[in-house]
């Protein structure tokens, strides 16, 4: 139609650094009918795999156009039955094509070639994560890419009060040194799905805030407390912030009005909705593992801490969990509803026909197992 050939190439920062930006801007981030957001990426395009063990993005260009992006990371996991099952995976993400030149099939050229590159490099499998009434990236990976529901993990949002959440004086904290911590990660989560064998590494990464346990005051850690709970926290608006493009204007007007009536009737406890539609940055709870009878409390008051955290930040509006579906501990992860996800989607993509067998049990077994969620690929 006049505009030359599609041409998909690797990313040069020289060249393409200014224009990803400026394409990323325009790309908003969710569904249209509800609020989105703009990311900001600081500068760097590829901040968002940066942190990965390999990693690559791609561009497509139409004469001198840039028209499309995609980012891709590769690491080592544990997948359906660890030790002795790890695999090589392959995460799509950041799949961005111009609104003018949408339904040309630029998006999954991209994929494809994004595809290619992970064969290149022994990938096993390729996933990706959509919202699950994201109707055209479910056609385009689902429908026409061959890719299957693999898991639909809900995603987890509080935002970030200036008032300090009460901890209670009946559970004591702890921060564990990284080398502890990375010890009973692989103790108690190496079984979880998409375990990273690197666990190490990310939490030695300067985005990694440190690792908290809690447990009931009287006990020890360093024996074997009755009920404990830990999680790690990521600093992810350090690699990015977010702002919101679109919202109802009663959700603007509340905004307004609860940070008024908390100023002149500061006794008054109306939720106060942060500040959204200027650039912020975000906190990631990752790592989230529990035992006891007392677990779901430690699990809260840990959450508790972290807010606390994350009010002292200059720019952190919102803290982030995502856990499997089945898992029990988000009942007990403070969140509100109206900014969470209660089923994002997974899906999953063999890439060598010897592993098109066990995609088929890991795809039809039900998810009760517990997953990983890697602060790196947020």
């Amino acid at each position: 139609m006049g505009y030359g050939e599609l041409i998909i190439r690797s990313y040069d920062p020289q060249y393409d650094r200014t224009r990803v930006e400026d394409f990323e801007r325009k790309c908003e981030v969710g569904p249209a009918k509800r609020v989105f957001l703009f990311t900001d990426t600081l500068g760097d395009p590829i901040c968002r795999i940066r942190n990965s063990p390999i990693y690559k993005m791609l561009v497509a260009e139409l004469g001198n156009q840039l028209v499309g992006v995609i980012q891709g990371s590769i690491k080592l996991v544990t997948v359906h039955k660890p030790p002795n099952d790890l695999a090589k995976v392959g995460y799509i993400l950041g799949l961005r094509v111009s609104s003018l030149y949408r339904r040309r099939g630029i998006g999954s050229s991209l994929v494809i070639k994004l595809e290619e590159w992970f064969i290149a490099n022994d990938v096993d499998y390729a996933y990706m994560a959509t919202e699950k009434d994201n109707k055209a990236s479910v056609t385009l990976f689902v429908d026409r890419l061959s890719y299957v529901k693999f898991q639909t993990p809900t995603i987890l949002v509080n935002p970030v009060s200036h008032r300090m959440s009460r901890i209670s004086s009946n559970v004591e904290l702890a921060k564990l040194k990284v080398e502890e911590a990375e010890a009973i990660y692989r103790k108690f989560m190496s079984s979880t799905e998409f375990f990273p064998i690197d666990i190490g590494n990310i939490l030695r990464n300067k985005l990694s805030l440190g690792t908290w346990a809690a447990y009931p005051r009287g006990e020890s850690w360093g024996g074997v407390p009755s009920s404990w709970a830990m999680l790690s926290v990521w600093n992810s608006g350090e690699l990015f912030k977010l702002r919101l493009g679109n919202a109802p204007l009663s959700c603007l007007m509340y905004t307004k009005s609860s940070r008024l009536i908390e100023k002149l009737v500061p006794c008054v406890k109306l939720p106060c909705i942060p500040d959204f539609f200027r650039p912020f940055g975000f906190y990631f709870i990752y790592g989230v593992y529990r035992e006891g009878p007392l677990s779901g409390k430690l699990v809260r008051t840990l959450c508790r801490f972290v807010h606390n955290m994350a009010s002292k930040s200059k720019d952190c509006k919102v803290i982030v969990t995502e856990v499997g579906g089945s898992d029990t501990s988000r009942l007990h992860i403070p969140h509100w509803k109206s900014l969470s996800c209660p089923e994002d989607l997974w899906c999953i993509k063999a890439l060598k026909n010897e592993k098109k067998n066990s995609l088929h049990e890991l795809t039809k077994t039900p998810p009760t197992r517990a997953l990983f969620v890697d602060p790196r690929e947020v």
